[in-house]
């Protein structure tokens, strides 16, 4: 489990990278160091509770399962946090990417930011393609057609014009 547990914290850390520019808040990675910590935690105590059991002590077996239900009342207390707090993570994340939408224009480090993002999660905009019609490089270009990471990928020749909005 532990393993498991760094695995995944070390996927978080190397994905953000490729979204540091949506997740301005530096502590968007907390949650990925608490999962190493987590592991590197739960591997210790794999070991005490190892060790323990193999000597048949009392008191060993007892501090272990002690940590071990202080480790459920912090999992608890973590979904607990994560579930009243989504609506604000929602909406920072949005304002965010608005921001970074803002500043889409084709060829500043944002602009390779928003397409990758749109062609790695097949999405258009921050809730729909629609947004980009408030955007800057939208109204510069004038060609009523949204950036072409918009288009879906099994469709071939896609435009990103707005009047063909199922190719998007």
């Amino acid at each position: 489990a532990a393993a498991g547990l760094s695995y995944v914290g070390g996927y978080v850390i190397n994905t953000y990278k490729s979204y540091d520019n949506f997740l301005q808040d530096k502590y968007a990675l907390l949650p990925a160091v608490i999962i190493i910590c987590v592991a590197v935690l739960m591997f210790i105590i794999g070991l005490i509770g190892c060790c323990a059991t193999f000597r048949e002590s009392r008191v060993g077996l007892g501090l272990f399962l002690a940590i071990i239900l202080i480790i459920f009342i912090a999992e608890v207390s973590a979904f607990i946090l994560g579930f009243v707090y989504r609506e604000k993570v929602k909406t920072d994340v949005q304002g965010t990417m608005r921001s970074v939408f803002e500043k889409y224009d084709g060829k500043n480090p944002e602009t390779t930011v928003v397409d990758y993002l749109q062609e790695q999660l097949h999405c258009c905009g921050v809730k729909n393609y629609s947004d980009w019609t408030t955007t800057q490089w939208f109204n510069s270009t004038g060609n009523n057609s949204v950036p072409l990471s918009c288009c879906r990928q099994d469709v071939k020749n896609c435009t990103g014009r707005l009047d063909q909005p199922q190719e998007l």
